[in-house]
């Protein structure tokens, strides 16, 4: 039997196949609905888990060198010209050595004056003295009036005070002639010199600046609320500029106020002498406040956002989290951190930066 192909029959057909079409398109477009493509990681990081440790708790400051005590060496006499000075900055000089010495012909003459003052005083003294007497003697003769007496008697008072006034003044002169040789008043350095052969100095005039017993000390400079856990005889330690060195001191005294702007109160610090160290140094350094128990991550995994800290830690399906941390001391590599985060944690170890809330990674095998 024969099939014949009417219109009819062939836009049935076709109607038939097109909605076959259709339902297998809708079936295969569901299917692809149901399965959607896997999201793909952002980077491979390598993780690591924070680390417990017992570090040394430090607290960290800076400030100047500065000397413990500086002596201003001046002249005690004025009008005089200096004719020698036997130190330069940087000498080390013992109690009563010789810095400088100024002209002495002057303060000679001036003695000389004084002393011949004195002798004419005592003269003058005993004549008044004498004739004070004889009116005594005379008194009892009654061929003297108590007025004449009086006189004499007031003579030698005046002769004697006069005697004693010019004896004071030639004790001066002798004390300024014995000035004139400029003498360091303790042991030391030379930290300034300002006196200059043939200079007329006045009475007061600065010479020398001497560091006593050359010793430094540092001025640490340290928040005033920090201040607390630092007592006296705490040690300390500071960094010499552009060096690895370490330079060992300890706290000698703690200012008793707070600057009002700056809101730091100084930490005054003994330092050795042979500590390599120049007043007016700006260091930094630290404070050992004792041991303390302490998370720690590689340095390397601190990311800095909106100036706040964090570290990229990765859940069990390796998906990024950003958790908030605070740091602290640093050694070697490491810092120590805290916040929600234990020796479980998971962190990756650098290139949190690139790495979103929420980013899939993959973890590189150790």
């Amino acid at each position: 039997m024969s099939l014949v192909f009417t219109p009819s029959r062939i836009r049935l057909a076709l109607g038939a196949g097109l909605a076959a079409a259709l339902i297998l398109s809708t079936a295969g477009c569901k299917k692809k609905a149901a399965e959607p493509d896997q999201p793909k990681p952002v980077m491979a990081v390598e993780v690591v888990s924070p680390q417990s440790h017992e570090w040394s708790q430090r607290l960290e400051a800076s400030g100047n060198v500065q000397p413990w005590q500086e002596a201003v060496i001046g002249a005690e006499v004025g009008g005089i010209r200096i004719t020698d000075v036997k130190v330069n900055v940087g000498d080390v000089v013992k109690k009563g050595d010789v810095l400088a010495t100024l002209d002495p012909d002057t303060l000679r003459a001036t003695l000389a004056q004084r002393d011949a003052e004195v002798a004419q005083a005592i003269a003058n003294f005993a004549k008044a003295k004498a004739d004070a007497e004889r009116a005594e003697q005379l008194d009892k003769t009654g061929s003297i009036s108590q007025q004449d007496i009086l006189q004499y008697r007031t003579a030698a008072s005046t002769a004697e005070a006069q005697l004693k006034l010019a004896r004071a003044q030639s004790d001066v002169a002798d004390l300024q002639l014995r000035y004139a040789r400029v003498v360091a008043p303790d042991d030391g350095v030379i930290s300034a010199r300002s006196a200059t052969v043939g200079a007329v100095v006045s009475a007061g005039t600065e010479l020398f600046r001497l560091i006593r017993d050359q010793r430094l000390e540092w001025r640490a400079e340290v928040p005033g609320d920090l201040l607390g856990p630092l007592q006296v005889g705490m040690h300390a330690e500071l960094r010499k500029p552009e060096s690895t060195t370490i330079v060992e001191g300890k706290i000698r005294q703690l200012a008793p106020t707070v600057d009002l702007q700056t809101r730091n109160a100084l930490v005054y610090v003994d330092l050795p002498k042979d500590a390599g160290l120049r007043a007016g140094q700006y260091v930094e350094g630290w404070f050992e406040l004792g041991k303390q128990a302490v998370l720690s991550v590689p340095e390397s995994a601190i990311v800095l956002r909106d100036g706040h800290d964090y570290v990229m830690t990765l859940d069990d399906k390796n998906v990024a989290h950003e958790l908030k941390v605070t740091t602290g001391d640093r050694h070697g590599d490491d810092i120590a951190v805290s916040g929600d985060l234990t020796t479980k944690t998971r962190v990756v170890k650098s290139g949190g930066s690139f790495i979103g809330d929420g980013d899939l990674v993959s973890v590189e095998a150790k």
